[in-house]
């Protein structure tokens, strides 16, 4: 696909990139074989094949999901203005 100056133009536009007049012969000749390129891709058979993350197949190491902390409410609140029941009290901001 090859792109003119005019799409250029309006491609900068959209994209909110200020581009001198001088600049989208170039761009334009960039962008094209840019697209040309992801043309190419599009043409490869990718039936069965399994979406990956990553090219090497790994497992990520993880830790237990456990509580390692808290039980301690009267510690968590001792700086709270005011406190009701174990939670922070705040004024009602939604009527």
């Amino acid at each position: 696909m090859s792109l003119d100056r005019e799409t250029v133009r309006k491609i900068a536009f959209l994209a909110r990139i200020k581009v001198p007049d001088a600049a989208l012969d170039s761009l334009a000749g960039e962008l094209s074989q840019i697209i040309d390129w992801v043309e190419m891709l599009n043409a490869v058979d990718t039936d069965g094949v399994v979406p990956m993350a990553s090219v090497a197949d790994m497992d990520w190491p993880r830790r237990d999901d456990v509580v390692t902390d808290g039980g301690y409410p009267d510690r968590v609140l001792a700086n709270a203005p005011d406190p009701e029941n174990h939670f922070y009290a705040v004024p009602k901001v939604v009527e």
